[in-house]
């Protein structure tokens, strides 16, 4: 009896062990520890200042002397996150979340402020600035937090674009990202596109402290070509050319050439247009195909400012772009194959024809020719962001009127799948267009 008690007694007292805040043998079902409690295996450090951070007993210590970017090695893109936190007085830090390496990851991706909002110096600070908050995009309800010095918890939930934070129990943020429309916001803050990418913590040279670091990973979003993400409506039904115009013949492909003709003269032109379009363009097998021998495709309806998925491929030599609101272009080619300067070579995605504004792709993103490639293009007002294969290749960059270089880009117009010469392949077209609620 003795013996048994014993053991049941030892037994007990391990699990009350493992599961002791702080203790790394903690387990929580459907959740991956993300901190050994001991080493940074699994982490990597961007940036670092001073000591960095430092792993001990089961916490994870930012001194006040260190910091930097601490990310791990793996991206998530849907995911609870779960930790516990303490902040020293002014305590600062932040949560970086689908951010990639480098950049500041409050903009390339987001950042969920960490920080201790009772302190005096922060008595002015911007609500989207408090603790919780998505920095420059969501701000959070305050009142949640402990007092500096005493362990908090947090929750993180990213599920598409819903982004929620509970702090000690309480919903403090809980935004659809989709409904954020302000252009300025749009503008500095092309991280909110991303669908997926490292989790951080971003160190701002104060003392900070976490410790039981967890997450599940939320399924993805099943992907069935020409099936539109929750937010978005197809612009090609996979099926044909419904909902799509051809591009009338020069010089009418000038958008303020048509707007000059009447209801009348413009028909029989675009009629033409039409019947070219059905004679080169085709829905085959899900995929729209271009023969290469006529005109641009583009779509019934004019559109301001919005958020535009394509899929795409090309040949070698293929050569392509997407004209947005009429205008070109972003830039789709084979970069293997164009005249580079140094041997650099020229990634698509650029906004080929701007003069006074960069023209280039930040990075080359194109996957081999042959393989399917992917655009996230997000303009508003005349600024535009683009993704290739989830990389930002341009980051809020005017597009100019080609058309006519003294004006602005037209407020609205078409998007135009362009035509180049040669075979194209086009499917998964979407936008979301971005309105004021």
């Amino acid at each position: 009896m003795r013996c048994t008690f014993a053991l049941r007694w030892l037994g007990l007292s391990l699990l009350a062990f493992a599961t002791l805040p702080g203790n790394t043998a903690q387990t929580e079902p459907g959740f991956t520890p993300l901190f050994d409690g001991t080493t940074l295996k699994g982490w990597k450090l961007i940036g670092g200042q001073g000591p960095g951070y430092l792993p001990r007993d089961g916490v994870l210590t930012c001194p006040a002397n260190g910091g930097g970017n601490l990310f791990t090695e793996k991206e998530y893109a849907n995911f609870i996150l779960r930790f516990e936190f303490k902040l020293a007085p002014g305590g600062n830090n932040g949560v970086g979340i689908r951010a990639p390496l480098h950049g500041d990851a409050a903009y390339a991706g987001m950042e969920i402020q960490v920080l201790d909002d009772a302190d005096a110096q922060y008595a002015t600070l911007q609500p989207w600035q408090y603790h919780g908050s998505v920095y420059g995009i969501a701000p959070a309800k305050r009142g949640a937090l402990k007092q500096a010095g005493e362990w908090n918890t947090e929750e993180i939930m990213a599920r598409g674009r819903q982004i929620r934070v509970t702090v000690n129990g309480q919903v403090t943020v809980d935004a659809d990202l989709n409904h954020v429309t302000d252009p300025g916001v749009i503008q500095k803050h092309p991280g909110m596109f991303r669908p997926r990418g490292h989790l951080g913590f971003l160190g701002h040279g104060s003392l900070v402290e976490f410790r039981n670091i967890r997450i599940q990973e939320l399924p993805e979003s099943s992907v069935t070509d020409n099936a539109p993400p929750e937010g978005f409506t197809a612009l090609y039904n996979g099926r044909d050319l419904a909902g799509w115009k051809g591009l009338p013949k020069s010089p009418y492909d000038n958008p303020e050439k048509r707007l000059a003709l009447s209801p009348a003269e413009l028909a029989p032109i675009q009629a033409a247009a039409d019947q070219r379009m059905r004679d080169h363009w085709k829905s085959e097998n899900g995929v729209l195909v271009f023969d290469g021998k006529g005109d641009s495709l583009c779509t019934a309806k004019d559109y301001a400012d919005f958020e535009l998925l394509v899929d795409w491929k090309i040949l070698p030599r293929g050569d392509s772009g997407i004209y947005l609101r009429g205008s070109p272009q972003v830039q789709i080619w084979d970069p293997h194959t164009q005249p580079t300067q140094a041997g650099s070579e020229v990634g698509s995605g650029g906004l080929y024809n701007n003069q006074k504004n960069p023209s280039k792709a930040l990075l080359v993103a194109d996957r081999p020719i042959g393989d399917w490639n992917q655009f996230r293009i997000v303009m508003v007002g005349e600024k535009v962001h683009v993704f290739l294969n989830g990389q930002l290749v341009v980051n809020n960059t005017t597009l100019e009127n080609y058309w006519n270089r003294n004006k602005p880009i037209y407020p609205t117009g078409q998007i135009e799948l362009q035509n180049h010469g040669n075979l194209l392949y086009f499917k998964n077209v979407y936008i979301r267009e971005i309105q004021p609620r």
